[in-house]
């Protein structure tokens, strides 16, 4: 059956102690709902309670909560704890004994919605973890009675649908072990609960095990929930084998949560056959179809098609209300066309619709994301002055493009801002102003976030403890970022393999790679499975101190360990290989790259190219570069630099600018080493006049140069005999901004002065002293023998002058 063929492990009966602790190890977020087509569609049996309201039991201890616990008798005098405590428990057992007494009486009526309204209000009262306490009591006072089926299923119905799962599950365990039948309607709220989990699949095979009928919606929820877990192939062939089976029939809800599943993976043209298939099962698509494919095609950048579908749905007499408008105008956004936003502000206007919050928050962060910080923060005043309460989503948005933009100062104000609206912050406001501080290398602050969170009790992930100690391991702080892991873990919050990846990698980056060993075995040692992240940091640490031995076998390691080298693992070894000289070595682990599938990326093939060259094999590292675009790699300025390099290196300076120039025709911007390369070669080459020339059209076109560039041709002027020009070059250099070292005016002044250029040595020496900067003594040495050699004692006395005042007295002549 091909049901069996993508579900091909054991049946799992619900009600084992092992699906208990599944349960109650699952995080809060899996459990709890989220709003979607199935609450809509869903009557009251069958849906989530409305309010999304929280279950859990919060207790806050008041002005008694220190105190010893005193209970007052009828007479007035205290009595003992344990007396009291027996009163008091009485008196509630009796109220939660009446209340069962009122569900009997009702369920005899037939008023379920009352029952279900006692109930509910029972659950709230008890909070999560008292189903067992609940079931004794009805086992205790209520086994004969009749409509006891009712009860036990109503009360594990209402527990599903406030998202108690776990005491859910409890009851249907006990209602097993009575020989009761759960009805349909609590296996699909169950169900409905779990659908973020693959604990639904294992409620599904209940209800078959149980002999329950399904109802319309258990198959709808089971494919919802897969859509949400990202398993769309797995929802899809779900699909096709119940309606093979004529199992089930597909509804309008169906193909509506297909199609969005399908958008959500980026599967537009799948969501495109489901609308289909829907018009052909005689349904006509709703709403929610139209925004769903919508959504889809703006998230594909098809923005032309998303319009012909609105326009389609116009026609059809479905006018665009200021949903799809959004829809639209977070398209345009996500391409970055703000103007054409703006258009569709004006058509919703002129169509009677007002934009919204969603509509601001959107067309804030378009014109944030375009670096145009100010108008979203005009904007965020515009709405709060119509009225509008902005949201935290909001509020996140603007406060990243002020962390990417490093406007401290003004995240600050924000942030006062935000503290006086008394806004419920989340885990993602919070993350975003820690990852922003740590971004901007703010750790304290970053620090001073993370405990304001914990104290707000907003649960800190791992994203936000990841950018805390990312921060502290790239400004170098790696003893610091080890600490901070190590206080994490001995506080008992659970740690993913990420959070240890990012400290071994510091480690390695700061070359400490006993720490990133030592660090690793720890991770062994708790029984957390390194990824193959782990090993590239580790392979990277020991390519860094040359032992290519070690980074071997620890590549061999990942290897016998089951995990799939990826294209950083490669070419981290093949480039230690390449730079050790071993081009073999390099070529060989290229060749078992390919055949073991592994798709080489641009730096993969620079690496080769690097390799290539150094062999003096420039052929066949011309043909890597031309293969590359015909397996959909792009070459980056790296790989055509790699080329040009090799050639410059063997003084070939017209393949080197064929090179060049094709890398302007494939609209790549050359860096500054493509011209420093550029530049060096024609000087090694005699053409003093093309470098200076280039030069010269390089910064009228205001492109920016490294000093390299400057130095070199100036190196080549003064080696020339033309000390003039490079006088002229050198100042131009000085007047780019450039700081300027003893050794840059050491270099020119000490080639003039050996090919007796005394005047023009004095040109670089006035500069220099100008520029605040005192020649030593090796520089003095060199310019006294030049002008005595050529009999300028003038100069020399007025040399031997400035050598006084600057403490050199002791130098040696050469001369003398």
């Amino acid at each position: 059956m091909l049901l069996n063929l993508y579900r091909a492990r054991p049946k799992l009966h619900l009600l084992t102690p092992r699906i208990l602790s599944h349960i109650h190890l699952l995080p809060s977020h899996a459990l709890k709902s989220s709003s979607c087509l199935l609450e809509a569609e869903l009557p009251i049996d069958h849906c989530v309670d409305a309010t999304g309201q929280d279950a859990l039991s919060r207790s806050i201890l008041g002005e008694a909560g220190n105190r010893p616990f005193l209970v007052c008798q009828s007479d007035g005098k205290e009595g003992s704890f344990s007396e009291g405590l027996a009163g008091l428990r009485h008196g509630f057992e009796d109220s939660r004994v009446s209340r069962f007494e009122r569900c009997y009486v009702l369920a005899r009526k037939g008023r379920l919605k009352e029952m279900r309204a006692i109930l509910r209000q029972m659950i709230d009262e008890e909070g999560s973890g008292s189903a067992p306490s609940l079931c004794e009591l009805l086992l205790n006072n209520f086994q004969d009675r009749d409509s006891s089926n009712l009860i036990w299923d109503m009360l594990a119905n209402v527990y599903a649908r406030s998202e108690m799962v776990h005491d859910a599950v409890v009851v249907l365990s006990k209602m097993d072990s009575l020989n009761m039948q759960a009805s349909i309607s609590s296996y699909d709220s169950l169900m409905y609960n779990l659908r973020h989990t693959n604990l639904i699949w294992d409620i599904y095979e209940e209800i078959g095990a149980q002999g329950i009928s399904h109802s319309e919606y258990t198959h709808n929820i089971l494919i919802d929930g897969l859509c949400k877990q990202w398993k769309l192939q797995e929802a899809i062939y779900f699909f096709q084998e119940v309606r093979t089976r004529q199992e089930f029939n597909p509804c309008i809800v169906t193909f509506n949560t297909l199609m969005r599943g399908s958008c959500n993976v980026g599967s537009v043209m799948i969501a495109k056959s489901f609308l289909s298939m829907m018009m052909k099962y005689g349904f006509l698509p709703d709403r929610y179809s139209y925004n769903t494919l919508i959504h889809g095609l703006c998230v594909a950048g098809s923005l032309e098609e998303a319009l012909e579908l609105s326009e389609y749905m116009e026609k059809n007499g479905m006018l665009l209300d200021v949903v799809n408008y959004n829809i639209l105008i977070n398209g345009f956004r996500l391409l970055g066309l703000m103007s054409e936003t703006w258009k569709l502000v004006r058509k919703m206007l002129l169509s009677g619709l007002k934009p919204d919050l969603v509509t601001y928050t959107i067309l804030i962060a378009g014109h944030c994301e375009r670096g145009n910080v100010e108008e979203g923060m005009r904007m965020q005043k515009e709405i709060i002055s119509r009225g509008f309460q902005l949201n935290v989503i909001t509020y996140s948005v603007i406060l990243n493009a002020l962390f990417k933009r490093g406007q401290v100062w003004e995240v600050e104000q924000l942030l006062g801002e935000i503290g006086a609206l008394c806004l419920d912050l989340d885990i993602v406001f919070y993350s975003t102003v820690i990852h922003g501080y740590c971004k901007l290398g703010e750790i304290e602050k970053a620090l001073q976030a993370c405990r304001l969170m914990c104290y707000k009790r907003v649960i800190c992930n791992s994203f936000a403890h990841g950018a805390i100690l990312s921060c502290l391991c790239k400004t170098g702080m790696v003893v610091e970022a080890r600490w901070y892991l190590d206080h994490l873990s001995n506080s008992g919050q659970p740690l993913d393999i990420i959070l240890y990846n990012t400290v071994i990698d510091g480690y390695v980056k700061s070359g400490d790679i006993r720490g990133a060993v030592g660090l690793y075995d720890q991770v062994i040692k708790k029984g957390i499975t390194p990824t193959i992240v782990t090993y590239n940091s580790l392979i990277n640490g020991f390519c860094r101190i040359g032992q290519l031995q070690v980074a071997e076998d620890l590549f061999r390691t990942c290897e016998h360990h089951g995990l799939v080298p990826t294209a950083v693992t490669y070419t981290t070894l093949m480039d230690a290989f390449c730079r050790a000289g071993n081009v073999d070595a390099m070529l060989k682990l290229f060749d078992d790259m390919v055949c073991n599938a592994i798709m080489p990326n641009v730096v993969t093939y620079s690496v080769v190219m690097k390799g290539l060259c150094k062999q003096g094999n420039l052929e066949r590292a011309i043909r890597i570069l031309q293969n590359m675009s015909a397996i959909g790699v792009s070459a980056d300025q790296i790989a055509y630099n790699t080329i040009i390099q090799g050639f410059c290196e063997v003084r070939k300076k017209r393949k080197a600018f064929y090179f060049y120039h094709e890398m302007r025709r494939q609209n790549l911007i050359p860096s500054p080493v493509t011209y420093n390369l550029l530049i060096n070669v024609l000087c090694m080459t005699g053409e003093v006049g093309n470098a200076e020339r280039l030069l010269e059209d390089l910064l009228d076109e205001g492109v920016w140069l490294r000093k390299f560039a400057y130095s070199t041709i100036i190196k080549v002027q003064c080696a020339k005999g033309m000390p003039c020009k490079a006088i002229r070059v050198f100042e131009r250099m000085v007047k780019a901004g450039f700081v300027v070292s003893i050794e840059d005016y050491c270099g020119p002044i000490n080639r003039l002065c050996k090919r007796d250029y005394t005047n023009e040595s004095k040109i670089f020496l006035n500069m220099m002293l100008h520029a605040g900067i005192l020649p030593d003594q090796e520089l003095c040495a060199v310019m006294c023998n030049a002008f005595y050699k050529n009999g300028d004692f003038g100069s020399m006395s007025a040399m031997q002058a400035l050598i006084m005042k600057c403490g050199l007295s002791d130098i040696i002549y050469p001369f003398l």
